[in-house]
């Protein structure tokens, strides 16, 4: 019961629509109509400008980051990684925006921030490097993501971590699929909000 609990806990945190709520309350937008319609912290850059995504990048991380910390000391009889997974859930369906939310890299970060820091810096570093070459965070949280799915599977990581963040990854993706398709195309936005 208890583990259930925290999956709820989870998933209502992910599910805190934080551009919709950064963007009406700050900025009298609502960021569904501008951009990409997509409530993920690149559209919160690319409409509510360097101020508001980075707010928005924050809480996202935050979402992420507060799942796994409350499953991993309020007594989670499993992992924490499982527990914090629907907080990923939560940010790309979220009931309190008619399910309908972001593509789950940034609340994805949080969860592995608190879980490995020195993974999450080098993930951060990649992300870093791949979107000053090719300036589409697309194409970067993709490349991280497949990135993570290596590290954990050939270093030091237990069977929980590593189906994990295989999962994140193939969340990550599938949710880009749009993205890939502009890529191949040639039509995809670059990040010109950098």
């Amino acid at each position: 019961m208890r583990n259930l609990i925290l999956m709820i806990i989870a998933y209502l945190l992910g599910s805190f629509p934080s551009a919709l709520v950064i963007g009406k309350t700050f900025y009298n937008k609502d960021i569904r109509n501008y951009g990409s319609g997509n409530l993920g912290s690149t559209n919160a850059f690319r409409v509510l400008g360097k101020k508001g995504g980075a707010i928005v990048f924050i809480l996202d991380i935050l979402k992420g980051g507060l799942a796994f910390l409350i499953a991993k000391y309020a007594g989670a009889t499993i992992s924490p990684l499982i527990i914090a997974v629907f907080a990923l859930i939560g940010h790309i369906y979220p009931i309190f925006a008619n399910f309908k939310g972001g593509k789950a890299v940034a609340t994805s970060a949080g969860i592995i921030l608190f879980y490995s820091p020195l993974l999450f810096i080098t993930l951060f570093i990649i992300f870093v490097i791949t979107l000053k070459i090719w300036k589409m965070v697309s194409l970067s949280s993709t490349i991280i993501s497949i990135a993570a799915v290596f590290i954990v599977w050939l270093g030091n990581y237990d069977l929980t971590a590593r189906i994990m963040l295989t999962i994140f990854a193939v969340f990550i993706i599938i949710k880009h699929i749009p993205n890939y398709k502009r890529i191949l195309n040639g039509t995809e936005n670059k990040a010109s909000f950098l």
